[in-house]
């Protein structure tokens, strides 16, 4: 079995991610500011604290961690050149449908660390996905706050957390690959029916108001630059999410994109 490294293996996607490798019987270490109970030392990406501990003997690197807030790119370089001095041989790296083509700062940055992953000299595997369930339940739930539930008018393919850290847990045992095929939710819905779909799980008679917003990225947005309806992999609904309640992996909030981890 192999030793595979997660950053973020404590949020909200490195952590289904982690258990399902370790289920798989692999040994895995956490690369978190704040990890687990195992004595693992902490690890500062932006900093590039830690990384040569946490990645000694490693076959395999699994990269969930970001932060809207930037630092992904200074991270990106830390991680390529620990990577490099570990002899690393596999880093999977999670990404967003739409990145190279929604202006957003955000996914702006995704897009370059892609490129600078693939552009390396090490193994690496992309996966590109649409948004998490979670995400979606974060941005309708904060817009039902406020005294008018206005939500954005686009199109929003949502997927189920489980099945995205599934198919990072598979890319972590394979050979790299580059980038792979993208994956996505089942179904393409206006975001004020899926917040229909969340008032409804919460027995709330509040009704979402959409509204369209100014903007070239709310414009990629309209457009669908962010979905992938030629891969409708996932399962779960939005629906099924929502029909779990509170339980499970708790969403934070998070701008059109894969959760933070």
């Amino acid at each position: 079995m192999a030793t595979i490294v997660v950053t973020g293996a404590t949020g909200t996607l490195g952590r289904p991610v982690a258990e399902q490798l370790r289920g798989q019987g692999h040994q895995v270490r956490p690369a978190s500011r704040h990890p687990a109970r195992d004595h693992t030392p902490p690890v500062d990406l932006r900093t590039g604290t830690g990384l040569a501990q946490v990645l000694e003997g490693a076959d395999t690197l699994v990269h969930c961690a970001t932060s809207p807030t930037g630092g992904d790119i200074t991270a990106t370089r830390h991680l390529i050149a620990a990577a490099r001095a570990a002899g690393v041989q596999h880093l999977v790296h999670i990404s967003i449908v739409g990145c190279d083509r929604v202006p957003l700062g955000y996914y702006k940055t995704k897009h370059l660390v892609e490129q600078a992953l693939l552009a390396s000299d090490l193994g690496v595997s992309v996966l590109r996905t649409t948004q998490f369930h979670d995400l979606v339940r974060l941005l309708v739930r904060s817009s039902a706050r406020l005294p008018v539930m206005a939500v954005p008018d686009i199109p929003v393919q949502p997927i189920g957390t489980a099945e995205v850290a599934a198919r990072l847990a598979h890319l972590a045992v394979q050979e790299p690959q580059g980038r792979v095929t993208d994956m996505a939710g089942p179904s393409i819905q206006p975001l004020a029916e899926l917040a229909h779909t969340y008032l409804d799980s919460v027995g709330s008679h509040r009704r979402p108001v959409p509204v369209r917003l100014p903007g070239a990225t709310m414009a990629a947005f309209g457009r669908g630059e962010h979905l992938a309806p030629d891969r409708k992999v996932g399962t779960q609904t939005f629906a099924d999410f929502c029909a779990l309640g509170s339980d499970g992996y708790q969403g934070r909030w998070w701008p059109l994109s894969s959760p933070r981890v």
